[in-house]
């Protein structure tokens, strides 16, 4: 059951979202009016250390109103690929420096409403460079132990989509090991 595009236009745009109204054809044929943001695409990164311990930074989301703990990620820029941006995010959000970085999962959260792209990775090691130079981003940066992860998931300390789909695909990848 396919949906079908008879066309699209753009209703509004800023460096951020572009939100669209598309004419489709659904699959019992009728016609719609539909809405999709347009969003740029996102990098993720799970660094994890040799003690078992992953990179994350507690911040505040003023739209949701909710302090949270969360991976290093952006926005993917014009001219670098998800992996560049992961490793550019890491540095700037944390002020280390990842090591080696390798696809972990990608993931589309929301595809019903935005084309939104999360290409998440992994590093194995960071090193310590100097303080965060993105100085709006995190309260604190902490590595906490993979073993806490589930029960801060449970508890809500975790909730953005990026740092779950990241977070779980590696506890399972842990667990498969």
């Amino acid at each position: 059951m396919e949906w079908k595009t008879h066309g699209e236009r753009q209703v509004y745009t800023n460096q951020w979202v572009n939100l669209c109204l598309a004419d489709v054809q659904q699959p019992d044929g009728s016609r719609c009016e539909y809405s999709i943001v347009r969003l740029r695409h996102l990098a993720v990164t799970a660094v994890v250390n040799n003690h078992q311990e992953v990179l994350m930074m507690w911040r505040h989301r003023f739209i949701t109103d909710t302090w949270a703990w969360e991976l290093p990620m952006g926005l993917v820029e014009d001219d670098e690929t998800p992996e560049e941006a992961a490793a550019r995010e890491v540095l700037e959000e944390t002020g280390w420096r990842p090591g080696r970085i390798k696809p972990l999962i990608y993931a589309e959260p929301a595809s019903g409403i935005t084309d939104s792209q999360h290409h998440v990775f992994r590093a194995d090691d960071a090193t310590y460079v100097s303080p965060p130079t993105e100085k709006n981003e995190s309260d604190r940066i902490e590595w906490i132990p993979l073993t806490e992860i589930r029960g801060m998931i449970d508890r809500r300390e975790i909730v953005s989509s990026g740092s779950l789909v990241g977070l779980l695909y590696l506890l399972l990848d842990e667990a498969t090991r």
